[in-house]
Formats: structure tokens, sequence, C-alpha cells
């Protein structure tokens, strides 16, 4: 059937699945109709019929409604399904929720179809499959656990009484969390990077809201449907197997890759110090190496670019560049090269003139972002690795606000608190027009962070400071520092040294 062009003539009209597909792929939803398909029944076997609404909501994004109907046994479901894109990293919402606090409650949270739900203090988890696509809040999601639990009681009574004694113990627990009669943590992880949980303090700082990202594990990236290299999941294959060499055929390989193996070996392990090693080695600085890879987007072959260089007054950096010519995709990346820096680094400038808006920054993803005139406060892994400028990162920093608080823009949000987010809004603007000074601060346990001079002296820059501090226990067990133990490579080094030492002296 020919799928209808309006809104009012697909209200009774029913279309075939492509053009459902077609339709939620356009990138216009701003007018998005009502579509609906014609699909067989589960649970009496005949035929229903299926709705598609393609909507945009604050905080959530672009997101496919999908209900169900059968007009024949009257059953009935619906769905919402996440229809934009993945984020670069994972994140980790850890709330703590006191007793006695109705409004802890009643944030509002969004549960992609990749995320978990944990509450550590009652051994309890929502798997992915469980409450997938789901726009709540904190009681909601925790008194719907609490009645698919109860569902089946009755009869595990009749079969296994203990169990159900214990699930109804448990119970009593967990609806004493969801009424505020206990205290709780609440920790919403998503390797999607597409859940949230309403900031009731937005802009500012939520004091019982923690937000970390991270690095998805190669498993985390299958199951987000990424194509992933066999070797990283520990299943590794012989290169040379797959890609047979004849003995009389000549391997091509890319311009600036030839005898740069342990640079690839190096690159492979993640090794950032061998990496700089090896390049400085089988390739003059800033030579640019050329190695294949696979696109992120279309999975095809594409080919990355890297190259290691030195940044005055700041440290040895290698920049990576691909670009895939298949859908047109490209992404960039700087990593510190070196070893890690004993102390961490506080950078303050001072922002006055219009210039002071081009200085180049490098902001690292152990970087937090401080803005004291807005009492602005970015944690650590917030916008990622960036090399880009002040003004920049101002309008990174804009753009992430609004994507992450956007419960503040939201119909059901109450007048006052989004004046108050749309005032906000407007004095970080100003920063931009620089009609007020203002102070920026990055904070960065590994010292990977810089702010450009605009002198030639870095100490005949005033409104820039450079502040080095020990790093707390806390920081180094979050950067995984506390439990690494060097003693048996350092040992291995001594001997080393000790065995060549000796052959030198005979």
């Amino acid at each position: 059937m020919e799928p209808a062009t309006g809104a009012n003539n697909n209200k009774d009209q029913i279309v075939d699945v492509r053009s459902v597909v077609e339709a939620v792929s356009a990138d216009d939803s701003s007018d998005a109709p009502l579509y609906k398909v014609e699909s067989l029944c589960m649970r009496c076997g005949e035929n229903g019929t299926t709705s598609f609404l393609f909507t945009v909501i604050p905080n959530f994004r672009k997101i496919l409604l999908s209900a169900f109907e059968c007009p024949h046994c009257n059953e009935r479901n619906n769905e919402v399904q996440f229809a934009g894109e993945l984020q670069p990293k994972g994140c980790t919402y850890r709330l703590e929720v006191p007793s006695g606090d109705p409004k802890m409650l009643n944030r509002q949270v969004v549960k992609s179809e990749f995320a978990t739900i944990k509450i550590p203090e009652l051994e309890f988890e929502i798997p992915p499959d469980s409450q997938r696509g789901t726009l709540s809040t904190v009681e909601g999601i925790l008194l719907r656990a609490a009645d698919e639990l109860q569902a089946l009681q009755e009869e595990r009574k009749r079969v296994d009484p203990q169990t159900a004694e214990a699930i109804d113990q448990f119970l009593l627990k967990l609806r004493a969390c969801a009424t505020g009669d206990s205290s709780f943590t609440f920790v919403l992880d998503d390797p999607s990077g597409n859940s949230f949980i309403e900031n009731l303090f937005a802009p500012s700082p939520d004091p019982s809201l923690s937000i970390k990202s991270y690095e998805r594990t190669p498993e985390q990236q299958s199951v987000l449907g990424y194509v992933v290299d066999s070797s990283q999941t520990g299943h590794a294959h012989d290169i040379a197997a797959t890609n047979p060499i004849g003995p009389d055929q000549e391997q091509r390989v890319p311009h600036g890759s030839i005898g740069a193996a342990a640079g690839h070996r190096a690159i492979a392990q993640s090794n950032t110090e061998e990496i700089s090693e090896a390049l400085f080695r089988y390739s003059a600085p800033e030579e640019v190496m050329t190695f294949p890879s696979t696109c992120g987007t279309c999975t095809a072959k594409c080919e990355t670019r890297m190259f290691v260089t030195n940044i005055p007054y700041f440290q040895q950096v290698i920049v990576m560049a691909s670009t895939c010519d298949a859908c047109g995709y490209r992404n960039s990346e700087l990593k510190p090269g070196g070893k890690i820096p004993d102390k961490g680094k506080k950078i303050t400038l001072c922002v006055k003139k219009v210039k002071d808006l081009s200085r180049d920054v490098i902001k690292s993803d152990t970087a937090g972002v401080k803005i004291p005139e807005l009492e602005l406060e970015l944690g650590s892994g917030t916008l990622g690795g960036l090399v880009t400028t002040v003004e920049g990162l101002i309008t990174k920093i804009c753009e992430s606000l609004e994507r992450v608080h956007g419960f503040s823009f939201g119909d059901s949000h109450d007048e006052n608190k989004k004046s108050k987010w749309l005032n906000f809004t407007a004095s970080l603007n100003k920063l931009l027009s620089l009609e007020e000074p203002f102070t920026l601060i990055l904070d960065d346990a590994l010292a990977n962070s810089f702010i450009a001079p605009v002198t030639d002296d870095m100490k005949d820059d005033h409104q820039l400071l450079f502040e080095e501090y020990e790093r707390s226990w806390e920081q180094n067990e979050e950067l995984g520092l506390n439990d690494i133990d060097t003693s048996s490579a350092d040992a291995a080094y001594i001997t080393q040294e000790m065995e060549a030492a000796d052959k030198t002296q005979v």
C-alpha cells in the first residue's frame, strides 16, 4: 500500500513496514505523523495493529514509540525504543537517596535499552532487558520492579514456599526504598551513554548525584552492535593466515609505515610510551604513519594517520586522525605521550580580551572544567578529550549542558526552574561576547591538559597560571595508580643494566 502524506491520512490507514522505516529514518521529525502497521498477535495468532510515532523528547533526543493492540483478544503492549546516535563513551550515574526525602524519589530517569540499574544495599539489579526504554522516576522504576516480582508470588508459594517467603521479605525492603522509608544508592550504568538521571540543582552541581564516563570494553562494544576485532575479545587470529603472502609476492604497505612494526605492536597494546619510542626510532619526528583500521560508523575499511610531535611548553603528544571514504566519517584524537606525571596540574586563565578566546586549549579526558563566576563545574571525563580554543570549549559546554539537562526544557518542568536554566544559558552565552571578564580553570590529575600562552615566554603571560599539586589517594585510586606494582619490572631493568655494564667492562 502507498503511505499517506499527511498526519490525518495516516491516522486510520495501514502502511507497510518499509514506509515506516523510511519515515522514522528521516532527519526532520518536527511534524512526524502516526503510522500503523498490521502485525501478528503472539497471544491468539490473529492480526493486530502496531502504531509507530517518531518524536523527540527533551533529554532523550529521538525516540520511537510503538504500541500494539489486538481487537480479537484485547492484547496490548507498548515500548519506547531509542532512535538516536550512541555516545562516544559509556556513563555511570550514582544517586545517594536519603530516607524521608520524597523529592529525591521524584527525579526523572531515562533508562535506555542497554542500561542496568543496581541497588548495592539490597544486592538488587534490573538488567537491560527489563524495563527497557523507560522514561519514569526513581520511585516509578522501583515500584514497577516490585510489582513484577509480586506477579508470580502465588504460584511460587505453591511450588517453592521458601523462595516465595524470601522474596516477600525482599519486597518489603524494596518497597521501603520506593516509599522513602529507607536510604539507598541508585546506580544507573549505561555503556551506550544514553541514560540520564535528573539534576534537581541544574545547572549547578548536585551533591547527591555523581556522573562518570568510561571507555567501553570490547564486549560492550559488541553488544552495542559495533564490529569488534576478534583479537580484542581474546580470540586472536594469525594475520598471515587471514591475509597470506606468497614468497614471490611483495607486501604493499601505506606510505610512511615501512619499518614501523614495533609502532604497530605498541599501538595494539595501548602503550603510549612505547609508541613514542618506536615512532622516534623508526620514523623521523612528525613523519605521518598510516595503518589500516575500521570505520566506527559504517564498519568499512579505512585508514588512520598518526604522528608524534612536541607542543612547546607542554609535552610530547600523539595525534591520530581517521577518514572513511565510504560514508565520509571523520574523527581525530590526541593522546599524551611519555610517562605518567608525578603530580597533577591546575591551569587558571583570566579571560579579559577578545583574543583570549582564540587561545589554543588541550583538554584531556581526565580534566575537569570550572568557571567560578557562574558556579559551573564539570567533572573529569565530561566532554572527553578536546583540542580546541577557549571559545570552542565554552560552546561545547553549552551544547553538553543542553543535552544532559534537557529536562529543564520539557513541558513537565515548572516555570521557575525553566527560567532559572534559561538565565544560566544566557549568562554562559555572554562569556562568548566577553561582556565581563571570567576565569577558566582546568584541573587535570594527570597533567595532560594545556592552555597556550600569548607571549614567547610563559612567565610574561600574567593572565595564565600553572600550578602543580600532589594527587590525593582517591584520585590515584580512580586512575588505577594505587594498584600498579612496577617492582618486578624495575628489578628486570636493573639486572639488564648491570649485565650491560659487565659486558662493557669485559
